[in-house]
């Protein structure tokens, strides 16, 4: 089958041959009529982020297509989008059944491949781990990425108030757009002041955090009593500074580190499930949508590659497989 493969003379990506998916992927095979770009793409390109035992050597965390071999409750013909430990940037996938959703009608394959990684991250995220409650305010970093435009939208959906932070006026108009109730830029100074003003002087109860090192004091200074900081990335260094631990105690803050690839296959189908249930719903009567910044033809992969590295999109990047 035709998949995109790294030129070894090169390293740029290329629509190349690849070996048809095995059947120990699991037992649904899907025709991809779109899949995704994710900052995992990069680093796993690049060396720095290898593939989970078993997976997928081929690039690509989720997709949409149709289902060409059914399981379960999938038939062929079913439109369906899913989360992948890999082989997204490809003609056709295997997956286990409990991993695939089916696409609301009224999306199109590329605007259902913008949505397994990031609302299921940030689903993770803001209900699993940080157990998320109506009233609480939530401190969204990177507010105009992918998985930043999935978290303003559940926590709003649970009737939670919403700061996040970006680093342009477009980014933080769309942000405001998508319901967040403060949108801070981190270009024009610390964000700490602007977060314990919008909240009244008691701090964020969860902060979603993409960049680490650059940000630890200010996130542990912006947390609340009983606060948690939910760190799923490192773009801004991964050694924090000292740490006085007496103030995790006496605030009672927790620090939580998760990765929604190196989950279990089993993990991740029951998250997958309790999304569905939960949120597909306002998926399909578009109260919460995915965000799309572009749609590529896969064969400019590497171009879109490139757009990604420059930061300049808000929400997602697609790429059609043709």
């Amino acid at each position: 089958m035709k998949a995109i493969v790294q030129d070894l003379a090169t390293n740029r990506l290329i629509i190349g041959e690849a070996a048809e998916p095995d059947s120990a992927y699991g037992e649904l095979l899907v025709e991809v009529k779109a899949t995704a770009l994710n900052r995992a793409d990069l680093l796993q390109k690049r060396g720095h982020y290898p593939p989970p035992a078993g997976a997928s050597p081929i690039l690509g965390l989720e997709m949409a297509g149709i289902v060409l071999e059914g399981a379960g409750p999938w038939k062929p013909g079913d439109r369906v989008m899913a989360l992948l430990p890999g082989g997204g940037y490809a003609e056709r996938v295997r997956l286990p059944a409990g991993m695939a959703m089916p696409i609301p009608q009224g999306l199109t394959y590329a605007q259902a491949a913008g949505i397994p990684e990031v609302f299921l991250t940030a689903y993770l995220n803001l209900f699993r781990l940080g157990r998320l409650e109506a009233g609480q305010s939530v401190l969204v970093h990177a507010g105009a990425s992918g998985v930043g435009t999935a978290a303003i939208q559940l926590a709003k959906s649970a009737g939670c108030f919403v700061i996040a932070t970006a680093g342009s006026a477009a980014k933080l108009e769309a942000c405001l757009e998508m319901g967040a109730d403060a949108a801070i830029d981190y270009k024009e100074g610390p964000f700490l002041p602007k977060v314990m003003e919008a909240t009244s002087g008691k701090g964020a109860d969860i902060i979603m955090d993409f960049v680490g090192e650059s940000y630890w004091e200010q996130n542990l200074a912006a947390l609340a009593l009983d606060g948690k900081l939910i760190i799923i990335g490192l773009l801004g260094g991964a050694k924090a500074k000292e740490l006085n631990l007496s103030q995790l105690i006496a605030r009672r803050l927790q620090i939580i580190g998760t990765s929604l690839r190196t989950l279990s296959a089993d993990r991740k189908e029951a998250l997958t499930a309790e999304f569905a249930a939960r949120f597909l719903p306002l998926l399909a009567s578009g109260n919460i949508y995915p965000v799309i910044d572009s749609e590529w033809d896969w064969s400019r992969a590497e171009e879109a590659h490139a757009y990604m590295e420059s930061n300049r999109n808000i929400g997602k990047i697609i790429l059609t497989v043709s």
